[in-house]
């Protein structure tokens, strides 16, 4: 049984039969529209964002399956504060501000990728990239909510 992997970084839900998927794929003799179909709408909810897929061919059968992996956390955390990029100084120049919804809700999305067996520590990873960007959580340093975390203060949230 032979199989091929296929790995590319695509836009969220904007696949199309050109490059990079196109030459990549074109002469496995699969059904290009179907891969593409399949790619868009296993990726519209990252729309905005490259994403890392993987297409692996069954090139006896002829058909395959699509996996999606999510993109980075900083490029999560960019698109639900709706920055372009991270600050030029984040020691001093803090950019925006993420509150803990947010960051579970990335966690949430990251979860299967990091390296925490739980939200609490999962939220933790999220808030921890936030330091190296200049973005405050609630409003406070990204170290000090960390601390507020395993002191339980957001329980309620991260683990309601």
């Amino acid at each position: 049984m032979a199989k091929e992997t296929v790995k590319i970084l695509i836009e969220g839900g904007k696949a199309t039969p050109g490059p990079p998927l196109g030459p990549a794929i074109g002469p496995l003799g699969l059904n290009m529209m179907q891969v593409v179909e399949a790619i868009n709408t296993k990726t519209a909810d990252f729309e905005g964002m490259k994403v890392p897929v993987k297409i692996i061919i069954d090139l006896d059968r002829k058909d395959f399956e699509v996996e999606v992996g999510t993109p980075p956390t900083t490029a999560l955390i960019m698109e639900e504060l709706n920055i372009e990029k991270g600050s030029q100084d984040p020691g001093l120049d803090k950019i925006a501000d993420l509150s803990m919804e947010k960051a579970l809700k990335i966690a949430k999305m990251k979860f299967g990728t990091l390296l925490s067996n739980d939200h609490k520590n999962a939220a933790k990873e999220v808030i921890g990239t936030c330091v190296s960007m200049g973005i405050t959580v609630n409003g406070k340093d990204p170290r000090e909510v960390q601390n507020d975390i395993d002191e339980g203060v957001y329980d309620e949230i991260l683990l309601g």
